[in-house]
């Protein structure tokens, strides 16, 4: 039987909103127009590699946690020492590729020795089962995030991302972990963008998932604490 979701996770905090602005001028902006509203912030690549722990101070500076997306990919001695890195900045999650492998994966648990939540990324919410077998590849997406949630499970690693299609394959493999969702666009007129495999905040969260990832839907709004509230409010109906 699978294990229920985590309970005591207040709504507001479900929804970490993502950073995905290119300097701190834009950051400090953005951080202004949603109020303190969130609980959790997430600082992606395109953030980190231009102002690295200068956002995430910025971050900390409002009360906000942070999740720091970097999907570490790379031999295991160099992510586990990355990971190590990210404990030191006080992030409370970091994302790496389950497709890293097992001894990746161990060695980037045994790095974080407890001090940050390690999310193994499943399959990018970008890709469609077209594009696996462009690749070669004849698993289905959900019979892969299945496999890459045993191993991430094997390794240690606390929590899965995946998109709201594969919420129920994730849980089933790994019952455990946390299951962190992008892919989230509003019930009416959302665009895809380049993502692939969406779902509204409501069914994400009926579905099983425990911590949803927002970004354009929030950061492009006309009011970005209005849009943020919203879709907590989404949140609270479907837990």
């Amino acid at each position: 039987m699978a294990a229920k979701r985590p309970s005591n996770i207040p709504s507001r905090e479900r929804v970490i909103v993502a950073l995905d602005v290119p300097d701190c001028g834009a950051l400090g902006k953005l951080l202004e127009r949603l109020d303190g509203r969130p609980t959790f912030y997430k600082v992606g690549l395109e953030l980190f590699v231009a102002e690295g722990e200068r956002a995430v101070e910025l971050v900390r500076a409002r009360g906000g946690k942070v999740f720091l997306d970097l999907k570490l990919h790379d031999i295991p001695e160099t992510v586990a020492r990355a990971v190590a890195s990210a404990a030191r900045v006080q992030a409370e999650l970091l994302t790496l590729h389950t497709s890293g492998g097992y001894e990746m994966l161990s060695r980037a648990a045994e790095a974080a020795a407890g001090r940050v939540k390690l999310l193994g990324v499943t399959v990018l919410t970008s890709l469609a089962e077209d594009d696996l077998r462009a690749e070669g590849v004849e698993q289905t997406i959900p019979e892969m995030v299945r496999a890459r949630a045993r191993i991430a499970a094997r390794a240690g690693i606390d929590g899965l991302v995946c998109s709201p299609h594969e919420i129920e394959a994730a849980r089933a493999a790994a019952p455990g972990l946390l299951i962190v969702v992008p892919g989230i666009r509003p019930a009416a007129g959302g665009k895809k963008d380049d993502q692939k495999r969406v779902a509204t905040a409501g069914q994400a969260i009926t579905n099983g998932a425990d911590y949803l990832v927002v970004g354009r839907p929030v950061r492009d709004a006309a009011d970005p604490a209005a849009a943020f509230d919203e879709l907590v409010r989404e949140v609270e109906a479907g837990v």
